[in-house]
């Protein structure tokens, strides 16, 4: 027995029409079409079109979205990628065999040819007035009820591409995406960025903690990993003698999914030799504030119902300081006991594992502070124990020169004062590969290899990444991290599955 994910959807009766136009000879699916207009182009030509039809005609092509039977006329919806138009369709006009085949067999979701005048109705409404109609694709599979769209939200994801046939409103979404990642590009070209690849499939993993998804190369075998992070390969990069690099990469995390975590995911890094982490704030606010001007034309912009302003300068605050702030905690007042009483008092998860004043300064300001940070805030000065591949404070003993970019409780960006001192890393690794051996699956391995390229000598360093998935989520308005890929992570559907989902709908309704 096939399970639900097997199974197909077409239309029985529709393949009973498609059978009928081939004893027709109607040809279904031909390869091409000679397609001289998109919508908008009609739309913006005859914008100022009047009751009288066009002298010149006009040819365009798309998918039927809604069909009207008013006996020998006809009325219908055609919609390409940049919009929609009426069509106008009399028997008179095409002749009895073509008004047949559209009045019998084509149906909302079949895609189309035509050709014919432009005119404006008299509810005004831009229209072209048909004259002949090509069958282009037979859809073997119902689009959902017209009124309501698709909107079920497990099956939006699943099938996206339904999602995007019937809700423009998502389809506008990605459009954003699309120009963001254009934007993002685009800037860092202007600034002398070069754009570089690096491996997707690694053997050892490295530039974050998380734990990898694992694979195996049989010709060399080897296991090897997806990449959780593009930034030892790109500061290989800045070792070799660029200066200004940057990658726009899919990472891979084997983590859980939630409203802002997908297990693939996109993220820009960029380096910049000469830079510290003071630099790479401020590259980072340009870019994000540049970004979102260009595409809403201000810095206030909707998410929820909050106004996020992203006017420069944003806040900033050292991650102590952040701590006194917003939870009233001073860390470095109280004893470690002190802040393990306090850590339970407040219900915080492993409130018996940090040894250290630092190490609890890390979770109180996850547990406490980061979800309250909504504008733009950067936080900075990170303890050194969660910070493996950032410079040591040149002030601060036992802190690293690293930041982040909050943002309506989300962390957005994450830069570093590169550490470039071999044998320092060296060290840090060691201890993070400790903690590997100790069961910390989210700890990192040793890259012996990144340490001998930091031995060849990488000059003072910045880095940022830049999460671009939840970026576009605060452009767009967006409060779920699978509203911004196309093709999110989805557990596989087992048989039952489906009904089972539905049974629990029907029951919470």
């Amino acid at each position: 027995m096939t399970s639900p994910a097997e199974n197909v959807a077409f239309d029985s009766t529709r393949l009973d029409k498609i059978r009928a136009l081939q004893d027709r000879g109607i040809t279904i699916f031909p390869p091409a079409f000679d397609r001289q207009n998109t919508v908008l182009d009609i739309r913006t030509r005859y914008k100022d079109i009047t009751h009288e039809k066009s002298p010149e005609k006009v040819s365009t092509a798309g998918r039927v979205y809604i069909v009207r039977n008013h006996g020998k006329t006809l009325f219908a919806d055609l919609g390409d990628e940049s919009g929609k138009i009426q069509l106008y369709i009399r028997k008179n006009d095409i002749g009895e065999e073509q008004f047949d085949l559209f009045s019998q067999f084509i149906e909302r979701g079949d895609i189309i040819g035509v050709t014919g005048q432009v005119f404006r109705t008299k509810l005004g409404e831009i229209t072209i007035w048909v004259d002949t109609v090509t069958l282009l694709c037979k859809a073997v599979c119902s689009l959902p009820e017209k009124f309501h769209g698709l909107t079920d939200i497990e099956k939006r994801y699943r099938q996206r591409y339904v999602d995007l046939i019937v809700n423009e409103d998502i389809r506008q979404t990605f459009r954003n995406r699309s120009r963001i990642v254009s934007l993002i590009r685009r800037y860092l070209d202007d600034q002398g960025f070069l754009e570089f690849e690096t491996p997707i499939l690694q053997p050892v993993y490295g530039g974050a903690n998380a734990r990898p998804f694992t694979s195996y190369h049989n010709f060399l075998d080897q296991k090897l990993f997806l990449r959780i992070a593009p930034e030892l390969y790109l500061k290989r990069l800045v070792v070799g003698g660029f200066e200004k690099v940057f990658e726009i990469a899919r990472n891979f995390r084997n983590e859980a999914v939630d409203t802002d975590h997908n297990p693939e995911f996109s993220m820009v890094e960029i380096y910049w030799a000469y830079k510290d982490f003071q630099d790479m704030m401020a590259l980072t606010e340009d870019i994000v504030a540049s970004i979102v001007f260009e595409v809403h034309g201000k810095f206030e912009i909707s998410y929820g119902e909050t106004v996020l302003n992203f006017q420069k300068p944003w806040k900033k605050l050292s991650m102590a300081d952040a701590v006194l702030e917003i939870a009233s905690i001073d860390i470095f007042a109280q004893t470690v006991k002190e802040l393990r009483a306090l850590a339970k008092e407040h219900n915080l998860d492993d409130w018996e594992k940090p040894a250290s004043q630092r190490e609890f300064l890390i979770l109180f300001f996850e547990g406490l502070v980061e979800e309250k940070l909504i504008q733009p805030t950067f936080i900075y000065d990170y303890p050194v124990e969660n910070s493996p591949l950032a410079k040591r404070h040149r002030t601060k003993e036992g802190f690293t020169e690293r930041f982040e970019l909050f943002i309506h409780g989300m962390e957005v960006g994450n830069g570093f004062s590169e550490l470039n001192d071999p044998v320092d890393q060296k060290a840090r690794f060691e201890a993070q590969d400790e903690k590997r051996r100790l069961g910390d699956l989210e700890a990192q391995m040793i890259d012996y290899d990144f340490i001998n390229a930091l031995g060849y000598g990488m000059p003072p360093t910045g880095g940022v990444g830049i999460g671009i998935d939840r970026l576009v989520m605060l452009l767009t308005n967006n409060n779920s991290i699978k509203e911004v890929i196309l093709f999110p992570s989805m557990k596989t559907l087992k048989e039952g599955d489906e009904g089972n989902q539905r049974q629990a709908e029907t029951e919470k309704k």
